[in-house]
């Protein structure tokens, strides 16, 4: 985790706006792989956190199968990170707090989007933000109970650089008994 906290401070300084981006990739109840790329709220010793709609695509996979991988990609640094590892919800509170500290108007868009859902169109979409906008426009908008966060506690991390002649520079963690890490290099 020390090592990805000095990755992740670098990649801020490189793209102080999208430093954070991660692909997200679930496994659906048939087995079909699913990837999409969310942001990344807070990491430490118990793992990486995001946050999204419990209803949509990636809620319902992720209900079904907690086994996940996340991959940061930052191309100033021409480095990569892949983290495999078990996903759970966050407490309601910790869910509460974020949401309380995003924009109004994307904590409104939380309660407009049937996130993953069909919708008519564009139209259709923009009334439903504006309806949400006019239910809460007296008073705070709270948090959904369809939305909220996971955390996702890693089980192996590797470590990626480029180098020269494509002889790329690979390390691999693996999280052993009683939290304890292995640490093996791996042939590009």
């Amino acid at each position: 985790m020390r090592l990805f906290a000095r990755w992740f401070a670098q990649a801020r300084r490189a793209d102080p706006v999208y430093h954070n981006a991660m692909t997200l990739a679930t496994v659906a109840a048939s087995g079909a792989p699913s990837a999409r790329v969310v942001l990344l709220k807070a990491f430490g010793d118990e793992g990486f956190t995001f946050f999204t709609n419990y209803h949509s695509r990636k809620g319902r996979e992720l209900a079904g199968n907690q086994r996940v991988a996340l991959v940061f990609w930052w191309s100033p640094l021409k480095r990569q990170v892949r983290i495999e590892g078990r996903v759970t919800p966050v407490s309601r509170a910790e869910s509460e707090a974020y949401f309380n500290s995003r924009p109004r108007a994307y904590r409104v868009g939380a309660w407009a989007s049937r996130q993953s859902a069909v919708i008519a169109s564009r139209r259709a979409l923009l009334a439903q933000a504006r309806q949400a906008a006019a239910r809460f426009a007296n008073g705070d908008v709270p948090c959904p109970p369809h939305w909220g966060g996971y955390r996702v506690t890693p089980t192996r991390m590797e470590f990626w650089t480029d180098q020269p002649n494509r002889l790329h520079d690979r390390l691999a963690y693996r999280r052993v008994r009683d939290g304890r890490w292995t640490l093996h290099r791996l042939s590009p």
